[in-house]
């Protein structure tokens, strides 16, 4: 009977309103082995410190991602013409109130996703999320980075944890997933307490970009800069939206003014073609600080512009 219902029936073309609101309207799949590009949602927010709420950014993404079309206005490239992108669901937890359990639940659902040959493309939650990501991905050799974002996230622990928000690539470089020299950080302001996380990226090597370099340089530099810090190796992008400027994305934890505008960030992304690419996210949407729903959409079209570069 359902085949009978949906014989024929694409969801892209349907009225927009309609349907199960998947990740761009893709089709649901438990088989990571039925997809190029796996869109993944990873509702926790167990790691911020600052306002929470971002356990609930998936599902308003989802809701949101319902207005993306097919085909990308600038390219004329449609990723869903060349790969198999389906939309995998959310991660599960069993014990999200122990931040070290969680961080194990996701690396153990991406080990799955990327033996299987997937690439991830997710949606968060806190930026924690993207540390287990990152152990699957440069298990086999560390991996390049290009990170967007008001914070560097390479504190120490905080309140007696190390599985926050604000430490991801620390633990990252730590564990020896992550290249430092083959990372940059864009769009990096706000005043800090102590300068533990910005000593920690210059340190270790990391290009950091803060936000009056980014505006005094320009996005075209910036692109070239980030090129060049990665290089031609396996390379995963991370968008916080907070590091657009609060105007474009106020619906986040830790919000900073002076921030990237949502044209520059598409530009910015543009500007990744090409590079070895092996997966991405978006992290940090709060739809409870969203009144208008506009951070949900900002964020959904930042995945497609990522996917592009996925699929491209």
């Amino acid at each position: 009977m359902t085949d009978s219902i949906t014989s024929g029936f694409d969801p892209k073309n349907a009225p927009r309103f309609t349907g199960i609101p998947t990740f761009m309207r893709c089709p649901l799949s438990n088989d990571p082995g039925e997809v190029d590009i796996a869109l993944i949602g990873v509702p926790y927010d167990g790691g911020v410190t600052n306002r929470p709420g971002a356990r609930h950014g998936p599902r308003e993404i989802r809701n949101s991602s319902s207005l993306i079309r097919t085909i990308h206005h600038v390219t004329r490239f449609n990723p869903f013409e060349a790969c198999r992108v389906a939309d995998l669901g959310d991660v599960r937890f069993g014990s999200m109130y122990d931040p070290k359990v969680v961080a194990e639940e996701i690396e153990s659902f991406f080990r799955k996703v990327v033996s299987a040959g997937a690439v991830p493309l997710s949606a968060g939650g806190d930026h924690s999320i993207s540390y287990p990501i990152l152990k699957v991905l440069g298990e086999s050799e560390p991996v390049g980075l290009i990170h967007i974002d008001a914070h560097t996230d390479t504190w120490g622990p905080f309140q007696g944890c190390k599985f926050h928000h604000g430490a991801p690539f620390r633990l990252a470089v730590e564990d020896g997933v992550l290249d430092p020299k083959r990372t940059v950080q864009i769009g990096i302001r706000g005043g800090q307490n102590i300068t533990d996380g910005w000593d920690f990226s210059d340190q270790q090597g990391m290009r950091v970009i803060f936000m009056e370099e980014f505006t005094r340089s320009g996005v075209d530099a910036v692109i070239n800069e980030a090129r060049r810090v990665v290089g031609e190796g396996p390379t995963y992008i991370s968008f916080d939206v907070d590091g657009l400027d609060p105007v474009y994305a106020p619906g986040t934890g830790t919000p900073e003014i002076g921030g990237i505008t949502t044209i520059e960030a598409q530009a910015l992304l543009r500007g990744m073609s090409g590079l070895n690419l092996i997966g991405g996210d978006v992290v940090e949407v709060s739809p409870p600080f969203d009144q208008t729903g506009n951070t949900a959409l900002v964020a959904a079209t930042l995945m497609f512009e990522i996917l592009c570069l996925l699929a491209g």
